[in-house]
């Protein structure tokens, strides 16, 4: 009997375990549905809350003043060319300017205001759509910051607090409102960003080869392509989703439960996706660019002969003139090199302190009379009237400037700004001169009693007495030589840059041949683009009296800059409270995460700590958008930090959180509404550098702004 009623209170136990067992598990399941509902019913009312704020701050006052600001007079301009089809020169790629035009056009604007000074009032014009377009994807930063920082942490706070970071500074907003690429290239970057943690996210919940997780790959893909397509500075934010996927993808490699085809499997859709898509779309957006301005424009002069015979309006598009040159001639000659200018002259002499006083020698851009030059016998004055006479490999001849009349010319000076080489000037008068005008002129790779071709003969003019090659050293005069490049004679006459040819080639006695036959197809042309664009970055240099600025100025919102003076004044200038404040969260990261690393290593406890490993991909966005403009040797501006800022605010989230998230629930909730009313507050009180000032400056006691200019290099 007592067997069995240990047998039946066991059976009876047995049931009633299985009976709380079968309470307990719906009830959990409840709750973590109610969690999760609770959860994207916080994230909708937040992501709802920073979409009204950010437009509200954003669209207020975005079409004032109603004037040209800052560089509006540039990327305004190359919109209008876009409407217009005129072809032009700029040293960033092409998708931010077709988006402009493109918005331009779509929204009434017409394409005709010249936006030749900052200040010009746009009166009657349409520009308002531009900015519009600007503004809202500057907007759009926000949610998707908020968005990347829940993402990354799982956090409401950490995402609210970053994206109310960048929401409230004023820098940022002052960037987002007028007609610029920076709205532009920072909704890309972001996009990219975001991107790369949605996809982070899909994989990591066993959604990979799904629709969804296809949809953010392509995303992210062509976010990339998007970003480096407006400034090749993009390249940063490819290489931190290129470290991001490799750093995955060698996770997925180290996973033992998954067979090594999926890592295979992985790295092929992935290269497809965020290697060949992006790659594909870069060159569709400059085959678009390229069929567009198919005008010849201002920006002729920077590309090659063959390459202007594409474009309408050039003097080589279906151009008719002699494929030979002969004495006689008065042509144009262009230097070989890519981007390569004139040879040019003009009545002004060189300074005293830059060789002999005679005429300027330079290469110059631009198309105009001043680049033409007449062939000449080294020992005649001109050609007898009706005959005919081949220029050869090997000649000896003098260069007669057809506007001033003086010969091309170098003796035993130094030149002006490379002194290892020897001056070339203007010299006569009536095109009479002295031996020091004769020249040798030199087909690459011709020979004896070869003629010389219109366009595709490469040349190099050898002094006759000093046996130096005529070049161009690609440095810019000083503004005596009104900012053109120096012509020089180098002693040593292998120099790849004393290459030069024909372009333009004006002859009676010769027949004239149609020069379609050298156009150039788009890969070609394609490829000539970027070499003409990377050079004109590396030779970006500071206009006179122009305000540039330091790396090391830029984090510690050192000096702004104006995007309008007189009477209506805005000014670029970080939020100084968010700016500070994001250099002591950076170093409290850097601090946290060492520390947390040490001690991972002596209690071999690898930590999973998802706010640390998300505030270092963070940093690690900063680092690759901040460091390397140390090395750049180009002009630099305050505005080039703005990406890495986006990432150093999303970073302040992430470790506000982290550091406040052990604190009682009550406190956290002080602590953080105090950090929203500084933050809030701060906008306020400088919000009007961004929506502009007037009256008399912040030094004066009167001013709106008195007692707010904290640093002496304020401007403002």
């Amino acid at each position: 009997m007592t067997a069995s009623m240990v047998k039946s209170q066991t059976k009876s136990e047995k049931v009633k375990t299985t009976d709380k067992a079968n309470i307990k598990a719906p009830t959990t399941t409840i709750t973590k549905a109610g969690e999760d509902e609770n959860n994207s019913w916080r994230w909708w009312c937040l992501l709802v809350l920073v979409f009204t704020i950010t437009f509200a701050t954003r669209f207020y006052k975005v079409t004032e003043p109603d004037h040209i600001c800052w560089d509006e007079t540039h990327f305004g301009k190359m919109g209008s060319w876009y409407i217009n089809r005129t072809f032009f020169f700029d040293v960033h790629p092409p998708l931010g300017k077709m988006l402009i035009g493109l918005s331009g056009y779509l929204t009434g604007y017409n394409g005709t205001f010249p936006f030749e000074k900052p200040g010009d009032k746009y009166n009657e014009t349409r520009y308002q759509g531009m900015r519009y377009f600007c503004t809202t994807l500057g907007a759009l930063i926000m949610p998707m910051g908020f968005d990347t920082v829940y993402d990354l942490t799982r956090s409401h706070e950490a995402a609210l607090l970053s994206a109310a970071y960048l929401i409230f500074d004023v820098g940022i907003l002052t960037l987002n409102q007028y007609i610029l690429l920076d709205p532009i290239l920072l909704f890309f970057m972001m996009g990219s960003v975001w991107g790369m943690v949605k996809i982070s996210k899909t994989t990591a919940s066993g959604q990979s080869y799904t629709l969804r997780w296809w949809l953010w790959l392509f995303i992210t893909g062509t976010m990339l392509s998007c970003t480096i397509s407006v400034k090749f500075v993009g390249l940063f934010v490819v290489l931190l989703v290129g470290l991001h996927t490799a750093t995955e993808l060698w996770l997925i490699l180290g996973d033992l439960r998954q067979p090594i085809v999926e890592t295979v499997k992985q790295i092929a859709c992935r290269a497809l996706t965020l290697i060949l898509w992006p790659i594909l779309l870069y060159v569709i957006f400059f085959y678009i660019h390229l069929q567009v301005l198919n005008r010849s424009g201002n920006g002729d002069g920077f590309y090659s002969s063959a390459f202007q015979s594409r474009l309408i309006g050039n003097s080589l598009y279906n151009a008719s003139m002699p494929r030979d040159v002969a004495y006689g001639a008065v042509v144009t000659i262009k230097n070989h090199k890519t981007g390569g200018g004139y040879l040019h002259s003009h009545f002004h002499l060189y300074p005293k302190g830059a060789g002999a006083r005679q005429q300027q020698i330079t290469t110059y851009t631009h198309k105009d009379d001043n680049n033409k030059w007449l062939i000449k016998p080294y020992n005649k004055q001109e050609t007898p009237n009706g005959k005919l006479q081949l220029l050869r490999h090997g000649d000896l001849i003098r260069l007669e400037h057809a506007v001033t009349r003086r010969n091309l010319h170098s003796h035993s000076e130094s030149a002006p700004m490379t002194k290892k080489h020897l001056q070339v000037t203007g010299y006569g008068e009536l095109g009479i001169g002295d031996v020091n005008d004769v020249w040798r002129v030199v087909t690459v790779g011709g020979k004896v009693n070869d003629s010389i071709h219109t366009v595709t003969s490469r040349l190099m003019f050898i002094h006759y007495l000093q046996n130096c090659a005529l070049t161009s050293s690609g440095k810019q005069l000083p503004k005596w030589g009104f900012e053109q490049q120096e012509v020089s004679c180098n002693p040593n006459i292998r120099d790849k840059m004393a290459q030069w040819n024909v372009e333009d080639n004006q002859h009676k006695l010769l027949p004239n041949v149609n020069f379609s036959m050298y156009a150039p197809g788009f890969i070609a042309r394609f490829f000539e683009s970027h070499a003409v664009m990377l050079q004109g970055n590396a030779g970006l240099k500071p206009k006179e009296g122009e305000i540039t600025s330091r790396p090391w100025q830029w984090p510690i919102n050192y000096r702004g800059q104006f995007f309008s003076g007189n009477s209506y004044r805005i000014y670029l200038l970080g939020n100084p409270i968010i700016w500070w404040s994001n250099l002591i969260f950076l170093v409290l990261f850097m601090i946290v995460f060492l520390w947390n690393a040490i001690v991972e290593q002596r209690s071999k406890e690898k930590s999973s700590v998802m706010s640390l490993q998300a505030a270092a991909w963070l940093f690690i966005g900063w680092i690759l958008h901040y460091l390397p403009f140390w090395a750049m040797g180009r002009v630099l501006y305050f505005h080039h930090y703005f990406p890495a800022l986006i990432f150093n605010s999303m970073l302040t989230g992430v470790m506000f959180d982290y550091i406040i998230k052990n604190l009682p629930k009550y406190l956290q909730h002080i602590l953080m509404g105090l950090m929203l009313s500084v933050i809030g507050y701060s906008f306020l009180v400088f919000s009007p550098l961004a929506y502009g000032m007037s009256g008399p400056l912040a030094n004066e006691k009167n001013s709106t702004m008195y007692g707010l200019k904290w640093l002496s290099t304020w401007e403002f």
